[in-house]
């Protein structure tokens, strides 16, 4: 397989689990928060199917950014609408953290502990790429501007009247922003954002160094 097509097929594997798990999050947030629609939809999931929007995938995929089936919410079934819909919202980044978290100490763990074949070195790949994907979607995901998570958190902060009058034109704002990613206008912002946070990752997962310099060290006879 050439490098790219490599490329394109650690993209389409780590696509097939960082949107269901963003996706889930929002279902399972807004079910613990007193909404069922989402779970029955059968959106607590994290089967690819129950959440992709083939156009929006294949964005993602081939153009670095797209989308999946919006999750449903029925704001009334939450005891305090206004954050019952932010926290919901939140979940979606959240958990696309969390899995970027947990795909970076398996990363180091095979850095420093695997033997490197083909194998490893795919897994490797595979595992940075989830990290940075995770990243990107939480991060551009937090932006303020509808129809992105961000937006609903802002629910809590705005007037309702000022805040629907903005999400009448939901759709139009997508399509701009859509724009503006694809020319690459917002590339020097999200870079920054996603270095801070890819930051905080290496720096939450520093222990792991640690235990690998220490075993190190410990084996040619050097105290540190």
């Amino acid at each position: 397989m050439t490098a790219q097509g490599m490329y394109y097929l650690i993209r389409a594997l780590v696509t097939l689990i960082a949107i269901p798990f963003h996706e889930a999050g929002h279902a399972l947030a807004a079910w613990l928060l007193g909404d069922p629609t989402a779970k029955r939809e059968g959106r607590i999931s994290l089967n690819p199917f129950r959440h992709f929007d083939l156009v929006g995938t294949l964005c993602m995929i081939f153009a670095g950014v797209g989308w999946a089936k919006p999750v449903s919410t029925d704001p009334r079934n939450f005891k305090n609408p206004k954050w019952g819909m932010a926290l919901t919202a939140l979940a979606g980044p959240a958990a696309n953290l969390l899995l970027a978290y947990l795909g970076m100490v398996a990363w180091k763990i095979l850095y420093y502990w695997a033997p490197t074949t083909m194998i490893t070195i795919f897994a490797a790949r595979f595992l940075q790429y989830l990290v940075m994907m995770d990243v990107g979607l939480a991060v551009f995901n937090l932006i303020p501007i509808p129809p992105l998570d961000g937006s609903r958190i802002l629910l809590v902060a705005l007037p309702q009247r000022i805040y629907f009058q903005i999400m009448r034109y939901e759709r139009v704002i997508f399509v701009i922003l859509l724009a503006a990613v694809w020319a690459g206008v917002l590339d020097g912002v999200l870079g920054t954002f996603n270095d801070v946070v890819w930051d905080l990752l290496d720096l939450g997962t520093g222990y792991i160094d640690q235990i690998a310099y220490s075993a190190y060290y410990a084996a040619i006879g050097t105290v540190i």
